[in-house]
């Protein structure tokens, strides 16, 4: 799946988990799906900070700073 889809099953979960009507078997296994789906969501978003940290609009390499 693409980062925008597991993004979007991710807020489907957190809709489901807040919702009266979720069972506690089903919000066991959509808190698990979650938790995949957020280590997965966050090796993505860290590859591509790393890239955009390496690679500049003149084609030098730089670091972005936690502030920026």
């Amino acid at each position: 799946m693409s980062f925008e889809t597991d993004l979007k099953r991710l807020e489907e979960i957190t809709a489901k988990l807040r919702s009266d009507e979720t069972g506690l078997e089903e919000s066991l296994k959509l808190y698990e799906e979650a938790a995949q789906l957020n280590k997965k969501l966050t090796k993505t978003l860290e590859e591509v900070k790393r890239k955009i940290e390496m690679v500049s609009a003149d084609g030098s390499v730089e670091t972005v700073s936690e502030e920026d």
